[in-house]
């Protein structure tokens, strides 16, 4: 009987073989092209997986269960995109300057070890993010229909899916337009200052809580279904906290060249534009509320020596 446990472990494995063999590879070419597209291949994997393996001994057959139908369905489109938009980017940029230093491309010495610690978390990234889509996939429970709470959260994650590929490519089109204005304003961008980085949050977030109806043990007595927090928890991390990606990438000491070159400009559009949730009027919001629920963290300031260079972080 394929049970939950055999789905999750296999997909561990899988996730361990592409991203070990991802690492090898790489690191052999000395190349980091394939990182990112190797991650969406990794994510298409295990989605294929666990709907052919979560139906065997299942009530009903994947093609026959509208509740696994759905999930993987905006599973694949979630990480579809990501896959094409990756492999655009790479493209575009002929490279990722992440890893110039870690494989020795200014001339220093490869480090092998922090190269392969990329890799590894990667594969924590793709095997915690997919973890609702494999509750639901590998669940035992029948429940052919959809309740109002089901419907409510698949269209918000939708709306994050959708924020999210928008954000792209206005941000896309907007750089192929010359980078007018100096920093990005088009479209959501004019509401959120990281509007792919919410809509990849929000996204985790619906999917957990959409994955509630397919516990056997009603949801919050289930440690499985639990499991699963660790999705958008672990998303929240690497955006909002780690310094190689997301926001400790994007704001802090990173800002200087919008302060050096338009700071009046910028410093407006930083108090009326929220850190991540899409709104208006976020310059009435009180700093209290925007330095916790909102996000927008002291650490994220730009914050200058008297003598002009930067202070880090």
């Amino acid at each position: 009987m394929a049970g939950q446990g055999f789905v999750y472990g296999i997909a561990a494995a899988i996730t361990c073989a592409i991203q070990l063999t991802g690492y090898a590879v790489a690191y052999s070419l000395k190349t980091e092209t394939f990182y990112d597209i190797l991650g969406g291949v990794n994510y298409l994997a295990l989605a294929l997986w666990s709907a052919v393996a979560g139906s065997i001994d299942a009530p009903l057959n994947w093609v026959d269960d509208p509740r696994k139908i759905l999930v993987t369905i905006l599973f694949i489109c979630s990480r579809g995109w990501l896959l094409i938009f990756l492999a655009w980017r790479a493209h575009e940029r002929k490279g990722d300057s992440r890893f110039d230093e870690v494989l020795g491309k200014g001339g220093g010495q490869p480090q092998p070890f922090r190269f392969f610690v990329f890799w590894m978390a990667q594969a924590f990234w793709v095997f915690l993010i997919s973890l609702p889509m494999l509750f639901v996939n590998s669940s035992q429970v029948n429940k052919p229909g959809f309740s109002a709470y089901d419907i409510a959260f698949a269209i918000l994650f939708c709306a994050g899916v959708l924020i999210e590929i928008l954000a792209d490519i206005h941000k896309a089109l907007w750089v192929k337009r010359g980078r007018k204005g100096d920093f990005c304003t088009d479209g959501v961008w004019a509401v959120s200052r990281h509007p792919n980085y919410f809509g990849e949050i929000f996204q985790w977030w619906c999917l957990f809580a959409f994955s509630y109806s397919s516990s056997s043990n009603n949801g919050y007595a289930d440690p499985l279904w639990w499991v699963g927090i660790l999705s958008p928890l672990f998303t929240m991390q690497i955006l909002l906290t780690m310094e190689p990606t997301g926001l400790c990438n994007a704001e802090g000491k990173n800002l200087k060249r919008y302060y050096d070159k338009c700071p009046e400009r910028y410093s407006k559009y930083r108090e009326n534009t929220s850190i991540l949730i899409p709104m208006i009027g976020y310059k009435y919001v009180p700093m209290f509320l925007k330095r916790t629920i909102f996000f927008d963290f002291e650490k994220y300031e730009y914050k200058p020596k008297s003598d002009g260079s930067v202070k880090n972080e």
